[in-house]
Protein backbone atom coordinates (compact mmCIF):
# COMPACT_ATOMS: atom_id res chain seq x y z
CA UNK A 1 0.00 0.00 0.00
CA UNK A 2 1.14 3.52 -0.70
CA UNK A 3 0.63 6.66 1.38
CA UNK A 4 1.25 10.37 0.88
CA UNK A 5 2.87 12.31 3.70
CA UNK A 6 2.56 16.11 3.50
CA UNK A 7 5.32 17.70 5.57
CA UNK A 8 4.76 21.08 7.24
CA UNK A 9 2.83 22.98 4.57
CA UNK A 10 2.13 25.68 7.14
CA UNK A 11 1.64 29.44 6.92
CA UNK A 12 4.94 30.27 8.62
CA UNK A 13 6.85 28.33 5.96
CA UNK A 14 5.05 29.94 3.03
CA UNK A 15 5.64 33.41 1.54
CA UNK A 16 4.89 36.07 4.15
CA UNK A 17 5.49 33.64 7.02
CA UNK A 18 7.99 33.93 9.87
CA UNK A 19 10.36 31.37 8.28
CA UNK A 20 9.25 31.54 4.67
CA UNK A 21 10.57 29.14 2.06
CA UNK A 22 10.83 30.76 -1.37
CA UNK A 23 7.86 29.57 -3.45
CA UNK A 24 6.76 27.35 -0.57
CA UNK A 25 3.14 27.84 -1.56
CA UNK A 26 3.87 26.35 -5.00
CA UNK A 27 3.73 22.85 -3.48
CA UNK A 28 0.06 23.22 -2.51
CA UNK A 29 -1.61 22.67 -5.93
CA UNK A 30 0.65 19.68 -6.62
CA UNK A 31 -0.21 18.07 -3.28
CA UNK A 32 -3.92 18.81 -3.69
CA UNK A 33 -3.89 17.12 -7.09
CA UNK A 34 -2.10 14.06 -5.67
CA UNK A 35 -4.27 13.47 -2.59
CA UNK A 36 -7.06 11.56 -4.40
CA UNK A 37 -4.47 9.14 -5.82
CA UNK A 38 -3.58 7.81 -2.36
CA UNK A 39 -5.68 5.58 -0.10
CA UNK A 40 -3.98 7.20 2.90
CA UNK A 41 -2.92 10.85 3.21
CA UNK A 42 -1.04 12.05 6.29
CA UNK A 43 0.28 15.44 7.31
CA UNK A 44 2.91 16.57 9.78
CA UNK A 45 2.74 19.88 11.54
CA UNK A 46 5.45 21.84 13.35
CA UNK A 47 3.85 22.62 16.71
CA UNK A 48 6.31 24.43 18.96
CA UNK A 49 5.60 25.75 22.46
CA UNK A 50 6.03 29.53 22.74
CA UNK A 51 9.26 29.33 24.76
CA UNK A 52 10.91 26.52 22.80
CA UNK A 53 14.69 26.38 22.82
CA UNK A 54 14.30 25.59 19.11
CA UNK A 55 13.95 29.35 18.64
CA UNK A 56 17.58 29.85 19.59
CA UNK A 57 18.39 28.33 16.18
CA UNK A 58 15.47 29.67 14.14
CA UNK A 59 13.11 32.64 14.12
CA UNK A 60 9.95 32.07 16.14
CA UNK A 61 7.61 30.03 13.93
CA UNK A 62 4.71 27.58 14.07
CA UNK A 63 3.87 28.34 17.70
CA UNK A 64 1.12 26.04 18.97
CA UNK A 65 -2.30 27.50 18.18
CA UNK A 66 -0.95 30.50 16.24
CA UNK A 67 -2.08 31.43 12.71
CA UNK A 68 1.46 30.69 11.50
CA UNK A 69 1.13 27.09 12.67
CA UNK A 70 -2.00 26.64 10.55
CA UNK A 71 -1.87 24.83 7.24
CA UNK A 72 -1.71 26.91 4.07
CA UNK A 73 -5.32 28.02 3.43
CA UNK A 74 -5.43 26.46 -0.05
CA UNK A 75 -4.37 22.99 1.15
CA UNK A 76 -7.33 20.59 0.93
CA UNK A 77 -7.56 19.58 4.58
CA UNK A 78 -10.53 17.29 3.96
CA UNK A 79 -8.18 14.94 2.10
CA UNK A 80 -5.93 14.41 5.14
CA UNK A 81 -6.69 11.29 7.18
CA UNK A 82 -4.28 11.78 10.11
CA UNK A 83 -2.05 14.55 11.50
CA UNK A 84 1.27 14.14 13.27
CA UNK A 85 2.47 16.93 15.59
CA UNK A 86 6.22 17.40 16.00
CA UNK A 87 8.48 19.81 17.83
CA UNK A 88 5.95 19.84 20.65
CA UNK A 89 8.42 19.79 23.53
CA UNK A 90 10.66 22.63 24.72
CA UNK A 91 13.91 20.94 23.68
CA UNK A 92 12.49 19.06 20.70
CA UNK A 93 13.48 20.32 17.25
CA UNK A 94 11.13 17.86 15.60
CA UNK A 95 12.47 18.01 12.07
CA UNK A 96 11.25 14.53 11.13
CA UNK A 97 7.57 13.56 11.09
CA UNK A 98 8.81 10.33 12.69
CA UNK A 99 9.50 12.41 15.83
CA UNK A 100 5.77 13.16 16.23
CA UNK A 101 4.61 13.12 19.82
CA UNK A 102 0.87 12.49 19.36
CA UNK A 103 1.28 9.17 17.48
CA UNK A 104 4.11 6.81 16.57
CA UNK A 105 4.34 7.30 12.79
CA UNK A 106 6.32 4.10 12.17
CA UNK A 107 3.81 1.95 14.06
CA UNK A 108 0.90 3.76 12.37
CA UNK A 109 2.30 3.09 8.88
CA UNK A 110 3.04 -0.57 9.57
CA UNK A 111 -0.41 -1.06 11.14
CA UNK A 112 -2.00 0.34 7.97
CA UNK A 113 0.15 -1.90 5.75
CA UNK A 114 2.03 0.96 4.10
CA UNK A 115 5.09 -0.15 2.13
CA UNK A 116 5.60 2.87 -0.14
CA UNK A 117 5.73 6.39 1.30
CA UNK A 118 5.58 9.45 -0.96
CA UNK A 119 6.68 12.71 0.66
CA UNK A 120 6.06 16.32 -0.31
CA UNK A 121 6.17 19.61 1.55
CA UNK A 122 8.56 21.97 3.28
CA UNK A 123 11.47 22.26 3.49
CA UNK A 124 13.57 19.89 1.39
CA UNK A 125 16.77 20.51 3.32
CA UNK A 126 15.34 20.11 6.83
CA UNK A 127 12.01 18.48 7.63
CA UNK A 128 11.48 16.71 4.29
CA UNK A 129 15.02 15.32 4.33
CA UNK A 130 14.83 14.19 7.97
CA UNK A 131 11.46 12.55 7.37
CA UNK A 132 12.60 10.79 4.19
CA UNK A 133 15.76 9.47 5.85
CA UNK A 134 13.75 8.15 8.81
CA UNK A 135 11.25 6.52 6.44
CA UNK A 136 14.05 4.75 4.58
CA UNK A 137 15.59 3.63 7.92
CA UNK A 138 12.17 2.25 8.90
CA UNK A 139 12.29 -0.02 5.82
CA UNK A 140 9.74 1.84 3.71
CA UNK A 141 10.23 2.37 -0.01
CA UNK A 142 10.60 6.14 0.14
CA UNK A 143 9.91 8.62 -2.64
CA UNK A 144 10.23 12.40 -2.48
CA UNK A 145 8.07 14.34 -4.92
CA UNK A 146 10.59 16.69 -6.56
CA UNK A 147 7.94 19.12 -7.80
CA UNK A 148 6.12 19.14 -4.45
CA UNK A 149 9.02 20.28 -2.24
CA UNK A 150 11.05 23.46 -1.85
CA UNK A 151 14.29 24.13 0.05
CA UNK A 152 14.88 26.93 2.52
CA UNK A 153 18.59 27.02 1.46
CA UNK A 154 19.94 28.71 4.61
CA UNK A 155 23.39 27.97 3.18
CA UNK A 156 24.14 28.01 -0.54
CA UNK A 157 23.32 24.65 -2.08
CA UNK A 158 21.64 23.16 1.01
CA UNK A 159 18.76 21.88 -1.10
CA UNK A 160 21.09 20.12 -3.54
CA UNK A 161 23.07 18.61 -0.67
CA UNK A 162 19.83 17.32 0.86
CA UNK A 163 18.88 15.61 -2.40
CA UNK A 164 22.31 13.96 -2.60
CA UNK A 165 22.09 12.72 1.00
CA UNK A 166 18.60 11.34 0.45
CA UNK A 167 19.62 9.54 -2.76
CA UNK A 168 22.66 8.07 -0.96
CA UNK A 169 20.30 6.51 1.59
CA UNK A 170 17.96 4.98 -0.98
CA UNK A 171 15.33 7.71 -1.21
CA UNK A 172 14.01 8.00 -4.76
CA UNK A 173 13.18 11.40 -6.28
CA UNK A 174 10.06 11.32 -8.48
CA UNK A 175 7.89 13.83 -10.30
CA UNK A 176 4.23 14.00 -9.35
CA UNK A 177 3.17 13.19 -12.92
CA UNK A 178 4.63 9.68 -12.56
CA UNK A 179 2.38 8.82 -9.58
CA UNK A 180 -0.55 6.58 -10.46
Amino acid sequence: MKALLIVDVQNDFCPGGALAVAEGDAVVPVLNRLMPLFPLVLASRDWHPAGSSHFQKWPVHCVQGSPGAGYHPALHLSGIHQEFFKGTQDKDDGYSAFEAMNLDLTAFLWEKGVTDLYIGGLATDYCVKATALDAARAGLRTFVLADAVRAVDVGPGDGAKAWEEMRTHGVVPVESGSVR
